[in-house]
């Protein structure tokens, strides 16, 4: 059974920081690319940021360029995302996806519970 377990959210001011994690199992987790996804308070989801299954190619939105960085370790099953320089607008419950293929834009397939970031003074 796949798992998806993404920890890390939480209130930070805007400006701050925060490290989410999702721990992955049910996988060959090194096979397939991964994302983040969120959703912001009575909006759709928005897609963040992808890597493929090997970590070399990455991907994000035009919004956390600069700010956003993903990343994963195959042999401990785990995918980042470290968010820096948070604005308000990036409050939202972000979810860990697992990707379809080894490729990171050929869709999603697996989504864990997400984990709630708040960027507030």
């Amino acid at each position: 059974e796949v798992q998806l377990v993404e920890s890390g959210g939480g209130l930070v001011q805007p400006g701050g920081s925060l490290r989410l994690s999702c721990a992955a199992s049910g996988f060959t987790f090194g096979s397939n690319a991964m994302s983040w996804v969120r959703q912001a308070p009575g909006k759709g989801l928005e897609w963040v940021s992808g890597i493929d299954s090997g970590g070399g190619i990455t991907s994000y939105v035009d919004s956390v360029k600069g700010r956003f960085a993903i990343s994963r370790d195959n042999a401990e099953n785990t995918l980042w995302l470290q968010m820096n320089t948070l604005k308000p607008e990036d409050t939202a419950v972000y979810y860990c996806a697992k990707g379809s293929t080894w490729r990171y834009n050929d869709g999603m397939d697996y989504w864990g519970k997400g984990t709630l970031v708040t960027v507030s003074s």
